[in-house]
């Protein structure tokens, strides 16, 4: 199978855990590509028209995996950007993850899913699984269940 993992990432937590979701996901006989999303234009900080550089196209993956940081309590304007961009995820199963640095539950975390999976849903993609990683002490247990179950998610769906 040919899953495309798309993450935006500027400190590198939320690439981290598509390297470990690639890693994983290799290893089982899956092809996976990793797209980092960046805006054109050199720009750091997205705006209302901002474009995504080269956006990654969908078509020739089987399954997504879409991941971003958490941004103001709220998904990270890249990847809204992305997502809202793409015409059409019809037919396409995703799962979705959020990196955090703020424990609390009311910092976004929930938010950002809920946002990721409500645009994915509204461009009639099936979203199968999601998970939020807290960059604390413990995320290497928390990247770890999330490798396994979007894992599971990803073969269940074979």
């Amino acid at each position: 199978m040919k899953i495309g993992i798309i993450v935006h990432s500027r400190t590198g937590h939320t690439h981290f855990v598509a390297q470990r979701l690639e890693e994983k996901l290799s290893a089982e006989g899956h092809e996976v590509d990793i797209q980092q999303l960046r805006l054109a234009g050199g720009q750091d900080v997205p705006g209302k028209d901002s474009i995504i550089q080269n956006p990654p196209d969908l078509n020739g993956y089987d399954k997504v995996i879409f991941g971003a940081p958490v941004h103001a309590f709220s998904l990270s304007k890249v990847m809204e950007a992305y997502l809202t961009q793409v015409s059409s995820l019809t037919g396409k199963t995703v799962v979705c993850f959020v990196t955090k640095g703020l424990p609390f539950g009311w910092t976004g975390g929930n938010r950002a899913i809920s946002e990721m999976k409500e645009i994915c849903e509204s461009k009639w993609a099936t979203v199968s699984g999601t998970g939020i990683i807290i960059w604390n002490k413990n995320r290497q247990k928390q990247i770890d269940d999330l490798v396994e179950k979007f894992s599971g998610l990803i073969d269940l769906d074979g």
